[in-house]
């Protein structure tokens, strides 16, 4: 369902101006009243009362297996959980949870998606370790701490009877990790949302933006040799580090507007003495702007095809992942005036939760998360935080736990705020 005109003037008239950092002002829905009405006050309620289960959940969740396409664990227990609290649950062919909690109607329908890969094998995991107000352990903070955060959101609604005119969907997605493939999926085989806010990153700016997202593998070939042999001959090796030296020497700017490129994977060569009939190197490349996201990536492959060329060997390219840009700040402004970014920044304010470092931007036109595949379906959608954190993709990886607290009211405030609560504001 489309957000109707007459939802949109009625945002409009409730919506206060707010200041943002650069002195313009946007609309926002966000009604401070809301937070001393009788079922929201239950709802904060019991999230506070129920925050040592929840980070028990949080602890349990992270141990469970999550490798991207290997979800099914977390999605079973995600599914059980949906369905005990009395949401329509279905699960899809590549595992994609959703649970959708009903409104009363004519109100905007808001997805709630997190998503439940991680980058680790379960081998690797373990058991989290809690130290003072910090947990440790590979994917506590990505994305497990947003699972658990949107489980407790689905209790406390209920447990608070709270009522919202629009459709509250909740997705839990698979493979977010190797390029967002849940979430395209979900969008493709349902009907378009209007709104979409993804639980996932650090507490701070709101993301409205989409980072582009090419995934490449280049792949050199030749008849190899033994080392004994080798002098002269074509070498896979030669045109792969001239290519990759060539790619990191490209100049452009930084990111938002600018770009990011890095080589994540080498692989190739069976033994000491030969040369390698096959050698290969990946390229995640980065961009919101999508004129220097296709202009890289040719650059890139020129480079690829000339080292090739050079030393005399076969080649053979591999696309991963096509994820298209959302566009610069300009291209964006249509998406920063929407009242949901707005309102998210004001519900960050009125629970005092930081926003980053004073005078920084409280939105940030980029994004690398589900919220990306709304973006450039030009669905309204942001990304907002799940606690604290820091270490992703590594072994190091932490969370401070008791922010997980405040970020999960913020989420709660924001989906019942968009879905148009009902019920008088006192």
């Amino acid at each position: 369902m489309r957000l109707s005109r007459t939802l949109l003037l009625t945002l409009s008239l409730i919506a206060t101006a707010s200041l943002s950092a650069q002195g313009v002002t946007y609309p926002t829905a966000w009604n401070p009243a809301l937070l001393a009405r009788a079922d929201m006050k239950a709802a904060m309620a019991r999230l506070d009362a129920g925050f040592e289960a929840h980070v028990a959940e949080w602890k349990s969740l992270t141990e469970m297996p999550g490798l991207s396409r290997n979800e099914a664990v977390r999605g079973a227990y995600i599914r059980q959980v949906m369905q005990a609290e009395g949401l329509r649950v279905s699960t899809d062919s590549i595992g994609n949870v959703t649970g959708v909690r009903r409104g009363s109607g004519g109100g905007p329908s808001v997805v709630i998606a997190v998503h439940m890969d991680v980058v680790h094998a379960p081998a690797v995991i373990g058991k989290v370790r809690q130290v003072g107000d910090t947990l440790h352990a590979p994917g506590v903070f990505d994305n497990t701490s947003g699972i658990a955060n949107m489980l407790a959101m689905i209790r406390a609604l209920n447990a608070a009877k709270v009522s919202t005119r629009g459709d509250l969907i909740f997705v839990a997605t698979v493979q977010e990790e190797i390029g967002l493939k849940g979430m395209e999926y979900w969008l493709q085989r349902n009907v378009k949302p209007d709104l979409l806010i993804a639980i996932d990153g650090a507490l701070g700016p709101i993301n409205y933006g989409a980072l582009g997202i090419y995934w490449t593998r280049y792949i050199y070939t030749s008849p190899g040799s033994h080392t004994l042999l080798s002098r002269g001959r074509p070498t896979p090796v030669k045109a792969m580090a001239q290519a990759i030296r060539d790619i990191y020497a490209l100049e452009f700017g930084p990111l938002p507007n600018g770009a990011v490129i890095n080589v994540g994977q080498v692989h190739g060569g069976v033994i000491f003495n030969g040369i390698p009939q096959e050698l290969a190197f990946t390229v995640d490349l980065r961009s919101s702007d999508p004129v220097l996201l296709d202009s890289l990536d040719r650059r890139i492959e020129r480079i690829v095809r000339e080292s090739a060329a050079k030393e005399g060997v076969g080649l053979r390219i591999e696309s991963e992942t096509r994820n298209g840009a959302g566009g610069t700040e300009a291209m964006l402004a249509g998406a920063r005036a929407h009242p949901l970014v707005q309102t998210a920044i004001d519900i960050h304010h009125a629970l005092d939760i930081s926003m980053g470092m004073p005078g920084a931007a409280e939105a940030i036109p980029t994004g690398s998360t589900d919220a990306n595949m709304g973006v450039v379906r030009k669905i309204p959608s942001i990304s907002i935080g799940r606690s604290f954190g820091g270490g992703g993709h590594t072994l190091a990886e932490w969370a401070h736990w008791p922010s997980a607290l405040p970020a999960t009211k913020m989420a709660l405030l924001l989906a019942v705020t968009m879905a148009d609560a009902s019920g008088a504001v006192p």
